[in-house]
């Protein structure tokens, strides 16, 4: 009974913990939302009052501002859940189930790519997507000026690229842990190398891809350097650039500035709700080899 009372004891401790986490967690948010609602001299002189009188205009005009800054960056980062997802699946199942010559010393410098620091490659990557021709152009990707300036483009073959590398090492990882014999099986049956991939490998993966999605799309969303370097052109500029424009372009009220991120920050919380009961599976499956 001692032994059953003390195994109480300690999972109410935990629960405490988990529980002061996950609130010192949300507070950010929270104030975020408090402050949203409050003028400029409410958060001066009373910054943990509750707002004398609500104020839904400055999400209107926040909206107003922002709307097309955040349609952009879903738009860019669903374009880049696209291409993580499919090519580094690809390129995990053929390093995990393919063999071929250099294999392992391919895949090595892979994973060296992810030692390197983004910045180091900024002004490379500039100057590269500066001077590469640009043929035509539309409205969905911008019409550019200046090789792949003020494009999609310019965003997305970055983001793409930059998001494979830990891609095609929770694939390989996941991909080469898979029994043979339901490969044997399919190849009995006479299906193709690609269809192993597509009918057997990808089902069994959503995990794993999910957390992709949700690395790729966060990763793409939350960038500020890189858009802010590559593209002067409104049409096609991302949430983290527009909302610092907002907040200086003689916006005196600070609660406006708030409503923005609350509404940024929308698409987010979408997508973690959409897929957090694989994020953590995801990350585990593809991390640790049984």
């Amino acid at each position: 009974m001692i032994w059953v009372g003390e195994k109480r004891a300690k999972r109410l401790l935990v629960g405490v913990i988990l529980t002061v986490l996950a609130g010192l967690t949300l507070l950010p948010f929270f104030v975020t939302l408090l402050m949203s609602q409050k003028t400029n001299g409410e958060i001066l002189n009373h910054f943990w009052a509750w707002p004398e009188q609500l104020h839904p205009e400055y999400y209107g005009k926040a909206l107003a501002f922002l709307g097309g800054y955040i349609w952009n960056t879903v738009l860019v980062g669903c374009g880049t859940i696209v291409g993580v997802v499919l090519l580094s699946s690809l390129s995990g199942y053929v390093f995990a189930r393919i063999e071929f010559r250099g294999k392992k010393t391919v895949f090595l410098l892979i994973l060296a790519l992810m030692m390197v620091p983004g910045i180091l490659t900024l002004i490379p990557a500039f100057m590269w997507f500066k001077e590469f021709p640009f043929v035509g152009g539309n409205d969905w990707l911008g019409q550019g000026g200046t090789g792949f300036l003020n494009t999609r483009w310019v965003l997305l073959i970055p983001y793409i690229s930059g998001g494979q590398v830990f891609g095609i090492f929770l694939c390989r990882s996941f991909f080469e842990r898979l029994p043979e014999s339901l490969f044997e099986a399919a190849r009995i049956d006479g299906a193709s190398e690609f269809q192993l991939y597509y009918r057997v490998a990808l089902p069994l993966c959503r995990p794993i891809l999910a957390t992709l999605a949700i690395l790729a799309f966060v990763g793409a969303y939350n960038d500020y350097v890189w858009p802010l370097v590559t593209v002067s052109d409104a049409a096609v500029q991302t949430f983290s650039v527009g909302v610092t424009l907002f907040a200086g372009e003689g916006n005196l009220e600070p609660g406006e500035t708030m409503a923005g991120y609350v509404l940024g920050s929308l698409p987010l919380i979408v997508v973690f709700a959409l897929g957090m009961r694989y994020y953590v599976a995801g990350l585990t499956q593809g991390a640790i080899k049984g």
